[in-house]
């Protein structure tokens, strides 16, 4: 079977407040980048606001424009939605995309979250492989009952045969998700496996908190990387994780 890169970016809707757009740029490091799958948080799917102030603003959404040539399947899962636009989360796959759900697991109106579900089909694996792209809250109480979802989930719809991989924005600073997601579904974090500790990934200029993870069922994982750089802090407030992984069955 081959192997799998995989990575995981919360691009701040391809804007920074200082230098305006982003997503150009994103854009070439994604492809620098070439995983076979990418999952990404705060994916601007319309802006009216900013496609009427920059005219180099794709007319695109973002997540069809990011893909470009490289990846021919992509989902999105629509999460905060406001007067000129709406972001969510979304998945870059350069295999075929058999299915999708995009599920709300917001704990308030003010901070709208989600979990999008997409089952990926792999040449020449014998099942289908399962990946959840989570963004969380940014309260400890309002991310456990995330995980707690997230959980039940796994628990109705991944078989346990299955592959599985869990990656995205987890807001996890104190670092207490990774406990619960080994327990109770078998999880292991790529970067707690291979370095002894999860990568810190926030603020981008200078990460000090692990915010950002990569979490699998069913893989051996081969490298995992942090992909730090004079740059890194134009392109999104929060740095790019990847990782390569071999399945185990």
């Amino acid at each position: 079977m081959p192997d799998l890169h995989i990575s995981t970016f919360n691009i701040h809707k391809g804007h920074s407040s200082r230098r305006g757009p982003t997503v150009h740029v994103l854009r070439t490091e994604l492809q620098r980048l070439a995983s076979d799958v990418v999952f990404l948080q705060e994916v601007q799917g319309l802006s009216l606001h900013r496609s009427r102030r920059y005219p180099t603003w794709p007319t695109a959404p973002q997540y069809e424009f990011l893909a470009d040539t490289l990846w021919s399947e992509f989902a999105y899962g629509r999460n905060a939605v406001y007067d000129d636009g709406h972001h969510g989360n979304a998945v870059l796959s350069k295999y075929p995309i058999l299915r999708f759900e995009n599920i709300n697991i917001s704990q308030s109106r003010h901070e709208q979250r989600g979990l999008l579900h997409c089952e990926i089909e792999i040449p020449g694996w014998p099942e289908a492989l399962h990946c959840i792209n989570v963004h969380f809250g940014l309260f400890q109480n309002w991310r456990q009952r995330q995980i707690t979802q997230l959980c039940g989930r796994v628990a109705d719809l991944v078989p346990t045969t299955a592959p599985l991989i869990v990656a995205g924005d987890f807001n996890d600073w104190n670092q207490q998700a990774s406990h619960r997601l080994a327990g109770e579904l078998g999880l292991i974090e790529v970067f707690e496996q291979t370095t002894g500790r999860a990568a810190r990934s926030f603020p981008a200029g200078l990460p000090l908190l692990p915010l950002d993870r990569i979490y699998t069922r069913g893989f051996r994982v081969a490298s995992a990387q942090v992909h730090l750089g004079p740059h890194a802090a134009r392109l999104s407030d929060h740095v790019a994780l990847s990782a390569t992984l071999s399945r185990t069955a």
